[in-house]
């Protein structure tokens, strides 16, 4: 196994830092012409060494092929307001020559079993270290609000019943999901009175500085 963890993490934490500084970039170019951003706030992590430790255990991967087939080591969440501005994340990212689009997986159009609403991709980043570039895997998932809020909830009950949810809970979790959806809906077929309202908000605000 890895001999040295703390020099095995370095691209990776060199990589979410890096790319959280170019999204939150992407959302100052919006806002600093005067136009809704697609990106409302962008967190990361890297998979800690026991969480990396059990996922191997668990999908049977070896060492010799842990940097290519768990591609989650490095992560990005993006969170958006609508769920059109998910798609329009997707089509930057699709854009830029600064990294590659390996895989992608829309759980949103195709909603997963227990509800879970999100878009993944799977991005080849390029990080220039002292020895050279290293291309290392960064999956990027992109949520609006209500998404995120019902996946951080599920995520956390999932630690307590190991994926096994009683019925009754699991019955409840699919009917939230789809009341976080339909919110979801709602909020973008009023889109341009909200933006609007944000906009006097935010602008009036300004005005007072």
């Amino acid at each position: 196994m890895v001999e040295d963890w703390k020099y095995f993490f370095r691209p990776y934490e060199q990589a979410v830092s890096e790319m959280k500084i170019k999204m939150r970039g992407l959302r100052k170019q919006f806002t600093g012409i005067g136009q809704h951003s697609p990106i409302e706030f962008v967190t990361s992590r890297v998979k800690t060494v026991d969480s990396i430790l059990e996922k191997i255990e668990r999908r049977q991967i070896s060492e010799e092929r842990l940097e290519t087939d768990m591609q989650d080591i490095a992560g990005i969440r993006i969170m958006c307001q609508f769920v059109d501005d998910i798609y329009q994340v997707v089509d930057l990212l699709r854009s830029r020559n600064d990294m590659t689009v390996v895989e992608e997986r829309d759980y949103i159009t195709n909603k997963k079993a227990s509800g879970y609403r999100s878009y993944h991709i799977v991005l080849k980043y390029p990080v220039q270290m002292i020895n050279g570039e290293k291309n290392v895997l960064v999956e990027i998932q992109i949520r609006t609000l209500a998404m995120n809020f019902w996946a951080t909830i599920e995520h956390s009950l999932n630690y307590k019943y190991q994926g096994e949810f009683p019925s009754q809970l699991n019955a409840r979790l699919e009917r939230a999901a789809e009341a976080a959806f339909k919110l979801d809906t709602e909020m973008s077929e009023i889109r341009e009175e909200i933006q609007e309202a944000q906009h006097l908000f935010y602008g009036k605000g300004l005005n007072k500085k």
